[in-house]
């Protein structure tokens, strides 16, 4: 079994595995740095620790919803931590990983696989895997 923590990306659902995930935080101030990569959105401050905040919707290449993206999701990359910024935080679930289906795109490597639920169809994303492109 795998627990994955579901959020939301403009009606899209994606999962990262919950052993990945350090903490879930309400929005908080964004401090913008000059000359960072396009998909760094800037830094944040969580209890003394900076921590780069990535554009997961670049990254991903999904499109931006109208909604303000409410959620940080901290998740521990490697051995540095990084936040993306998200819709919502949908829900933590145990999944079976018989009904994970593997995808092999050359070109997106960090997809580990398409979550096959009854009445919907989750993205499993390798975190590791999103910046090494």
């Amino acid at each position: 079994m795998m627990q994955v923590v579901v959020f939301k990306l403009n009606n899209e659902q994606f999962a990262v595995e919950t052993a990945k995930v350090q903490s879930i935080n309400d929005a908080m101030e964004i401090t913008k740095v000059p000359k960072a990569p396009g998909h760094i959105k800037g830094l944040i401050n969580l209890r003394g620790n900076v921590i780069s905040l990535l554009d997961i919707n670049l990254l991903l290449d999904v499109s931006k919803s109208e909604e303000k993206q409410n959620n940080i999701i901290i998740l521990e990359m490697e051995d540095e931590l990084v936040g993306i910024t998200v819709d919502q935080v949908d829900e933590v679930l145990e999944v079976e990983e018989g009904i994970i289906e593997k995808i092999n795109d050359g070109k997106k490597a960090y997809i580990e696989g398409v979550i096959n639920f009854k009445d919907r169809i989750v993205t499993l994303i390798d975190i590791d895997k999103l910046l090494s492109n």
